[in-house]
This record gives structure tokens, sequence and C-alpha cells, in this order.
């Protein structure tokens, strides 16, 4: 039975007289850029997020650079993540011109590590972005902590997370500023490209809406140098009603995620932990296997698609090869790189398929373990 990565087709099966509806409503308003439905949507998200305020933006890279913007990031400052993540996580630190130090993970949450924060922090560190990776929280207390004795603010890079909890909060509701994509994969997708920033912030949230809207204060006026960062009207109607969905979703992924675990203990892979202060929101299943190109290959033989994220850390890209960083200086996510397979989970996915994919791995390994 071939298992697909993702399946966005039945989703849209679920929702499509939903969407319709929606998508109507804008084409009749001719509101196609921001607009009373990316205005509802960012009353809706904010307060799921449980924050004072949302500025929804055209992807998450967006939201990422308006938030150093925002902060008075710039040329020679420094901001601290880690290297195991989505290159755009770096995007917004190269457009300001700052610096990125990374800090490597921890093995359990594969998260920005705070025992080994303190270390990298100077007196040029402006910024701190964790992220959530794989839509597990990263540990916030921690980092927060630490930002704090220094006055840095922390940035939460949400944009695999939505809906994940962190000592029952919200992730992108614990640091200064939380920012998301939307892209269509994600847990809350779009049908296209789309961010927020959530924040309690009155200044940074007045700031992100000027600087989204070609930095106008009022139309026409313009105070500073601003971005054609806004969100299409489509957009917003797809994510208002895909929203109501999310936390049925959501649970429907861990349930596929604690199935995985049932039928793969024992063997021979690190399976992803969740924390006991921590309810990851499973935007992807990411296992460590040894000789996973194999692994892989073997899957595909038998249908199972499956996902690479990431197999190259980004102080190891090429685009960033003038920090001067080599492989062996962030063991942890180098080996994570180097081992991460990640497994189909989608809310859709049914019993049988999450038994297929969890055979065809035994199979798998099992005929790996007698070559060897």
């Amino acid at each position: 039975m071939p298992v697909p990565l993702l399946d966005l087709q039945a989703q849209l099966r679920e929702l499509e007289v939903e969407i319709s509806a929606a998508l109507a409503q804008v084409i009749q308003q001719s509101a196609f850029v921001l607009g009373p439905a990316v205005e509802t949507f960012e009353k809706e998200f904010a307060r799921f997020c449980k924050t004072k305020h949302c500025v929804a933006v055209n992807s998450g890279t967006s939201a990422l650079h308006l938030a150093l913007v925002c902060l008075n990031v710039g040329r020679d400052d420094e901001v601290i993540t880690v290297p195991m993540t989505f290159a755009a996580t770096l995007w917004g630190i190269s457009y300001v011109g700052a610096k990125p130090v990374f800090v490597d993970i921890d093995p359990v949450r594969r998260t920005l590590d705070p025992g080994r924060l303190r270390e990298t922090i100077t007196e040029r560190t402006k910024a701190i972005i964790p992220v959530h990776l794989y839509g597990m929280p990263a540990d916030m207390e921690g980092i927060v902590r630490i930002a704090d004795q220094f006055g840095i603010p922390v940035i939460e890079d949400a944009c695999q997370a939505h809906g994940a909890l962190y000592h029952e909060q919200p992730v992108g509701s614990i640091g200064r500023i939380g920012c998301f994509s939307f892209y269509p994969s994600k847990n809350l997708g779009a049908y296209g490209e789309g961010g927020a920033l959530v924040t309690d912030d009155d200044e940074i949230a007045d700031r992100a809406r000027r600087l989204r809207d070609q930095g106008q204060s009022q139309r026409y006026f313009h105070n500073e140098v601003g971005y054609n960062y806004r969100m299409d009207g489509f957009q917003g109607a797809v994510l208002g009603v895909k929203l109501r969905h999310l936390e049925t979703w959501n649970t429907a992924r861990a349930r596929v995620a604690k199935r995985y675990r049932d039928l793969l203990t024992g063997l021979p892979i690190t399976l992803p932990a969740e924390p006991p202060d921590s309810q990851s929101a499973w935007h992807l299943y990411v296992v460590e296997v040894l000789e996973r190109d194999s692994v892989r290959s073997k899957l595909a033989e038998s249908g199972i698609q499956t996902g690479l994220h990431y197999p190259l850390p980004v102080h190891l890209q090429k685009a960033f090869a003038g920090l001067g960083l080599t492989k062996g200086m962030l063991p942890i996510s180098e080996k994570l790189a180097e081992q991460c397979l990640s497994l189909p989970i989608y809310p859709e996915l049914t019993e049988l398929q999450v038994v297929e994919v969890a055979e065809s791995l035994h199979r798998t390994l099992k005929l790996a373990s007698t070559r060897s």
C-alpha cells in the first residue's frame, strides 16, 4: 500500500464547502490584499496563541525579518539560534546585516540547549531565536531565564509548532515575539504562502503593521523604509476556516505519533520523545536511523514516502561559508542531519497506513541486520 509523506487532497475534501464559501466572500468584497478576512483571522489567531496581537504577513520568513527589525537588530549585531533548522530561520538575520551565532541542540528535544547558551552571549548579542523544531517546544524556561539575565529579547521561531504547548502555554506567546509560517504543508497551512508575528507588545505590533504595508503610517505617508509583506485576503480566508479545525487535527497527529511509538519501539532507531512539560504539535515525526539513505531507498521501493528534515545543518551550508564553521563543531546537530528520517504524519493518515509504514520499516531494518 503506497503511503504519501503528505496528502493535502484529503484535507481539501473535508473542507471544500467551507473554503469555497470563504473565498467567495473575499471575491464579493473585492478585499484581495489584507481586508476583513485577514483582520478576522488575526484576531482569532491572537486569541488561539493567547497574545494581544497578531500581525499577518506573506510568509514566516517575513515574520522573522520584521521581528528583528522591530527589535532594532542591525549591522554587526549578533543573533543566537540553532544550526538544525530550515534555512529561512537565518534569512532575517542576514537581511538586517547581523551575524548568526549557533548553539547546538539538546539531543532529546532537538531544540536549542539552554546549557550551551550562556557561553555564546556577548555584548553584541541582540536577540535569541530558539526554534520549536518538528513541532516540539524548546526548553523556553531555561532560555528565557538566561535571556532575561542579560536583557536580551527572545524571538520564538514557531513556524513548525502551531498549537504546541510548553507548561500548558502556547508557543509563540512565551518570548517577546513569536513567528509562524502558514506554508501549505504546515499544521495550519494556507493555499499559498503566509505567515504571522504575534506579541503582547503594542509598539512592536503597531510598527510591524506599518512595516508590512510599505512603511505607511497612513496611506501614502511613509515614516521609514517598509516592505511589501501583506497577507492576501484569500489566505486570510483559508486560514480562518482551517484554524477552527486545528486542535482536532493536532489531536489526530498526536494519535498517529503514539501509534508509531507503540509499533516501532524495540527497533534499532531513535524515536522522538515528548518531555512531560511539553505537548508537541507533531508537525513532523522524525526518527534517527543508521544508514539512513539506504533505509529510505528501501522504504521508497515499498511505496513509503519519507522526508529529510534536514540533511545538512545551516552552519555547513554554502550560503554561510563565510562564518568559517566546519564539520565537527556542532556535533549533535550534525548527527541528527545524518540520521534523520521523517515518516508520514498528518491528521488524515489512517490506521492501515500507519501500520503499513511501521511494517515496512520493520522489514527494511530486519533485512539490513541480516546483511550486516
